[in-house]
């Protein structure tokens, strides 16, 4: 239920070229309080609610909780969100033992690409895409729950 990942800037969109699968995505934050982050998620058919606790200092590590749900209830549960749901498009990018989750952004986020990479520890090596930008890991303006309330059109 710990969750490790590091965040990057996308510079280049060669990553779609070498993407094995994508999802459209939809999701919305009944709560974005930095202790306690819940979050409503639509990813194709399947329904997701994930509780998600504060960052470490760096950033990288923090409480995962994440269920299935049914789709219906999601749809429901996307109602009671806070104001700003988040629609992005996820490639699923594999890269050496790892796989790069990259999440074109939409709406109010068009423009913003971003990669994220889960690891065992937060020192864990990794091959490094030339298509990653700079990392913005523990940078708050690039969580979801933060985009949900400052878009990027607005930066």
């Amino acid at each position: 239920m710990i969750e490790i990942e590091r965040k990057y800037l996308v510079r280049s969109d060669a990553y779609r070229n070498e993407a094995k699968a994508q999802k459209a995505m939809e999701q919305g934050f009944l709560n974005t309080h930095p202790d306690r982050t819940v979050r409503v998620r639509i990813m194709g058919d399947k329904g997701f609610l994930t509780v998600k606790g504060r960052s470490n200092s760096s950033g990288t590590t923090r409480f995962e909780w994440e269920r299935e749900i049914p789709l219906q209830e999601a749809k429901a549960l996307l109602l009671l969100c806070e104001e700003g749901v988040i629609q992005k498009i996820r490639f699923y990018v594999p890269k050496g033992k790892h796989v790069f989750e990259v999440d074109e952004f939409q709406g109010a986020n068009k423009g913003l690409t971003v990669a994220e990479v889960e690891l065992q520890s937060e020192t864990e090596a990794f091959e490094v895409p030339e298509w990653l930008g700079a990392e913005v890991t523990g940078d708050v303006r690039y969580y979801n729950s933060h985009l949900s309330k400052q878009p990027f059109a607005t930066w």
